[in-house]
C-alpha cells in the first residue's frame, strides 16, 4: 500500500507544483518539463505498482446498479476528454472537462470498487482533481465559456469516445475486470 499511496502524492504533486509553488517550477526553466514528466510516469508506475500488489480490505462491492452507473460515468469520463482534445462544445460549458473526466472516472470506480486500495487510488485521485479546479479557478479567475464548432467535429467526438469506451472495456475483460453485468 506504500507504493500506491506514494504513487498518488507524487502525482498530485507533479501536478500541482505549478499552482502551489510557482517560483520553484519557474526557477526548473525548461528542464522543469522533463522532470515533470519523469515524476508523473514514475507516480503511474508506483500507482500501478502499488494497486495491483495491495493487501486491501473489502468494504462494499459491485451489484448491478453501481456497474450501470459506472459505465455511465466512465463514458462520460472518456467523452470529455474526447472533447477536450477536440474543442467540442461541451468544452464551452464546462470549465476544465479534463479533470471533470477525471472527477468521474474516479467517482464510477468508487462506487464499484469499495476496497482500500481503491480508496487510496481513485479517491486519491479525486482529491486531486477537486484541489486542481480550485486552485485554477483562484489563480486563473473564470473565464467566460464560448466554443463554436461544427456538426461532423462533434459527431466524430462521439464516434472516437464510442470507440475509445470500447477499447478500454476490451482492455479490462482481457485483464479480468469484468465491465458489463
Amino acid at each position: 500500500m506504500l507504493l500506491l499511496v506514494a504513487g498518488v502524492l507524487l502525482w498530485s504533486a507533479a501536478h500541482l507544483l505549478k499552482r502551489v509553488a510557482p517560483n520553484a517550477r519557474a526557477a526548473m526553466g525548461s528542464a522543469g518539463r522533463g522532470i515533470m514528466s519523469i515524476a508523473i510516469l514514475a507516480s503511474m508506475v508506483l500507482m500501478y505498482l502499488g494497486y495491483s500488489h495491495a493487501e486491501t480490505d473489502f468494504y462494499w462491492g459491485r451489484n448491478p446498479q453501481s456497474v450501470g452507473i459506472n459505465n455511465i460515468l466512465m463514458f462520460l469520463a472518456i467523452y470529455l476528454m474526447v472533447a477536450a482534445a477536440t474543442k467540442s462544445w461541451i468544452t464551452g460549458s464546462i470549465r476544465h472537462p479534463q479533470l471533470t473526466a477525471i472527477k468521474s472516472w474516479s467517482i464510477g470506480h468508487l462506487l464499484v470498487n469499495g476496497d482500500s486500495a481503491s480508496i487510496v487510488l481513485f479517491g486519491g485521485l479525486l482529491v486531486w482533481a477537486v484541489v486542481s479546479v480550485i486552485l485554477i479557478n483562484k489563480q486563473d479567475g473564470k473565464p467566460a465559456l464560448s466554443v463554436q464548432t461544427a456538426a461532423g467535429k462533434e459527431v466524430m467526438t462521439a464516434l472516437s469516445a464510442v470507440l475509445a469506451f470500447g477499447g478500454i472495456a476490451f482492455i479490462h475483460i482481457y485483464m479480468g475486470y469484468p465491465v458489463f453485468g
